[in-house]
């Protein structure tokens, strides 16, 4: 008997279709052996050695696969080919007490029959340099994490933690909001016209905006100098309303003629296939996943052997995919579509491992369609948004016939030049499949140089510079991958964590923004562990990993670099850094022992104490929570708890706030505070649109009376109804507002 032991079970069961009976499949559920939960596990005087345990759920699992081992003629150790797949095998070889003669390691980037039987025609030795990586990875995390975070709970409070790539981020943020509120927003005007062709029958008529001013163009760019990279902003040097009306008189009375006319034939060519990534901003900006959500459903697709490993920052594909995607494309769609040869990608980032591919259908011919019913729907969603994009990459591009005509409008003491631009889809290549983009045809009248034009109007609009947007998930990815913050496996996690922890929330835009303890938290590594949370060191420090498994370098060098400087630093601030600066002091005493009354930080945020704890424990809400109340009476009165009679009065708990009946603790009844839309239910009539939160946490709205009404929708209604359907409208991303009905594609700005 042959065993052959991978990650999951789901793997196991895809692995096991492809091979005889001569073969076991066994999963390892994971890692099988880490760091212990409850102390640092790494002795620092002894070269940073980690003290490896089996964590208590799978001590079982491993002495079943100890007794399958000793009956083995051959192990095989098939976990994923990146540094957390070798270090999992070695775990393996280490806890199974495995002999190196018997042992196999293979690796493969697809779960098919053919990978697999490639992979044990060619089975290799552990990679130790990947394993050292890993590891390395692995201790400098605990020793931050184990040595940051109780310095935290000493100066802020309990519970808050602060991790090596985590920190960065939750800076990224933190700064982006410090820079919206720095940020002077400058008022300008554009100036757009309507023109006709004058001797035309018919001539239809079409818009142009104002270019330049007597030779000189009217747009100007600004650039900020921002703390993740620059920001640009456009507006025009039409600073007032007064300058705007008087170019609209002198454009309403001017001669325009057409002075230049520019067509040709233009190209869109497709995006790269998916790397980790960008298959995270895909799915975040088309189909709303989080990052977790999305990588989630891409583990489970790569485990059943529909798409190739889904932790990769590669670009590449293999000759045998981008063939069988040609013959997919002949097809479905027809020769046409089809490109002659296979179309290569440059992989951008600087630290992808070539040996891999990017992220594709395992089988480019099973279309979603074909799938549908034997995935779930964020499986199956996810799978089309990759089968599409790959099949896209080996896709025709998308041809347009643009048009750019300038047009000059001579006045008396002026003269202007305004520009039309028009495209027209010719042929739409991989547009038929996938678009990252929005398409906007916009058709211009036949005309020629020299045609002269009426103006049939004029208009002046009021704009304001744009704001450095907060980040959305996608955005956050996109950067810390451009500025080498972590690696495609860390991202998901970076993310979920700072969520997880309460430093960060997200809009009803989706976009994070920091909570209050959040900035604290990162003001306070800032100012005293700088190197923690500068993106230059941390990217030093990935580069560091990515030496040691190339083989370049040796890990235990890497961490006491780091962790001497680091630990000294701690040990200073310990002493230096004084609680009392992280609270704020108010100007009123203690009404039972005359002490200072300050605001603290405790486990669900903040709230007033006397300075004299614990001798005294005076505690009063704060005017957060005071304003809740008197909102809550405004809205409903005071509430009788149901119970006993006593007035429910606000809390504030593990989930955020709360109502609490007042006799507490010989009453604990609770309820949930609503927060209230102002929106009728459309579906009962009957409720009221309140926010709400599903089982992971996901703010959505419902009607408050559920279960008797089910309606829910996942975005904020804005109180109007569509024009077209009479659906409720919802606040989108981007600034829009659309109909939430699915069946009807009405979108208009946002003007508010």
């Amino acid at each position: 008997m042959k065993l052959v032991i991978v990650e999951s079970p789901t793997k196991a069961k895809t692995i096991a279709k492809f091979l005889g009976k001569k073969y076991t499949v066994k999963s390892s559920y994971g890692h099988i052996r880490d760091l212990p939960e409850k102390k640092m596990g790494v002795n620092i005087e002894n070269d940073f050695q980690p003290d490896y345990v089996i964590p208590t759920k799978a001590i079982e699992r491993v002495d079943s696969l100890k007794i399958l081992a000793k009956k083995a003629d051959e192990i095989i150790l098939a976990s994923d080919e990146d540094r957390e797949g070798e270090a999992i095998a070695w775990h393996l070889m280490s806890a199974l007490n495995l002999e190196p003669s018997t042992t196999k390691r293979i690796v493969f980037h697809e779960i098919t029959k053919m990978a697999i039987e490639k992979a044990l025609e060619n089975p290799r030795t552990l990679d130790l340099n990947l394993v050292d990586a890993q590891q390395a990875r692995r201790i400098l995390d605990r020793l931050v994490g184990f040595e940051l975070s109780p310095f935290l709970w000493k100066k802020i409070r309990r519970g808050l933690s602060a991790g090596r790539v985590q920190s960065v981020a939750l800076r990224l943020i933190v700064e982006r909001e410090k820079e919206i509120e720095k940020f002077k927003s400058e008022k300008f005007w554009v100036i757009d016209a309507k023109f006709q062709a004058e001797d035309k029958k018919n001539a239809t008529s079409f818009d142009a905006s104002l270019l330049q001013k007597n030779g000189e163009k009217i747009d100007e760019s600004i650039t900020l100098k921002l703390f993740a990279g620059d920001y640009k902003t456009k507006k025009t040097n039409i600073g007032s309303q007064k300058l705007a009306d008087e170019i609209v008189a002198e454009l309403q009375a001017s001669t325009c003629q057409i002075v230049d006319i520019v067509k040709r034939e233009t190209l869109r060519t497709p995006s790269a296939p998916f790397t980790t990534s960008t298959l995270q901003q895909g799915a975040i900006n088309s189909l709303g996943f989080s990052s977790k959500q999305t990588m989630m459903a891409a583990q489970k697709l790569y485990e059943q052997g529909l798409i190739t490993y889904m932790r990769t920052d590669s670009t590449n594909l293999s000759m045998e995919s981008m063939l069988s995607a040609q013959k997919t494309i002949t097809k479905l769609f027809g020769q046409d579509y089809a490109l002659p040869t296979p179309r290569f990608y440059k992989t951008k980032s600087k630290n992808a491992q070539e040996a891999h591919e990017a992220i594709r259908p395992a089988y480019p011919e099973k279309t979603p369609t074909e799938l549908k019913d034997s995935l779930e729907p964020s499986q199956y969603k996810i799978y089309k948004l990759i089968w599409n994009r790959m099949l896209a990459c080996q896709m025709q591009p998308a041809r347009f016939d643009s048009v750019k005509m300038d047009i000059e409008a001579k006045a008396k003491k002026n003269a202007y030049l305004l520009r039309a631009n028009g495209s027209t889809l010719v042929f739409d290549g991989y547009l038929k499949v996938y678009s990252d983009q929005t398409i906007a045809e916009n058709i211009l009248p036949a005309l020629e140089k020299n045609d002269v034009l009426n103006l049939t109007s004029a208009t002046a609009t009021a704009k304001s510079t744009s704001q450095p947007p907060r980040y959305s998930e996608a955005t956050l990815i996109k950067v810390m991958e451009e500025n080498g913050i972590g690696r495609p496996s860390t991202y998901a996690p970076t993310i979920t964590t700072i969520i997880e922890r309460k430093y960060v929330e997200k809009n009803e835009e989706r976009r994070l923004f920091p909570l209050e303890i959040g900035t604290l938290v990162s003001d306070l590594l800032v100012a005293h562990f700088a190197d923690i949370v500068d993106i230059k060191f941390t990217a030093n420090i990935e580069e560091e990993f990515d030496k040691i498994a190339a083989g370049d370098s040796t890990w235990v060098p890497v961490i006491r670099n780091f962790y001497e400087p680091f630990h000294k630093n701690l040990l200073s601030k310990t002493e230096e850094v004084k609680k009392e600066d992280f609270q704020e002091k108010l100007d009123r005493s203690c009404p039972e022992c005359g002490g200072d009354l300050i605001v603290k930080f405790g486990r669900f945020g903040k709230f007033i104490a006397c300075s004299n704890y614990p001798n005294c424990r005076y505690t009063e809400k704060t005017a957060e929570e005071k304003e809740q109340q008197d909102k809550i009476e405004k809205e409903n009165g005071v509430i009788a708890c149901e119970l006993c009679g006593a007035p429910m009065t606000v809390k504030k708990g593990r989930f955020g706030m709360f109502l609490g009946c007042s006799a507490y603790p010989a009453c604990k009844n609770i309820k949930k505070i609503e927060t209230k839309t102002g929106v009728k239910c459309p579906k009962c009539g009957v409720g009221e649109v309140i926010e709400r939160k599903s089982k992971r946490g996901r703010v959505f709205f419902g009607c408050n009376s559920y279960p008797k009404c089910d309606f829910a929708l996942w975005n904020k209604p804005t109180g109007g109804v569509c024009p077209l359907c009479q659906s409720l409208l919802v606040f989108a991303a981007k600034g829009k507002i659309k109909c939430s009905s699915k069946e009807c594609s009405f979108e208009k700005e946002n003007e508010s």
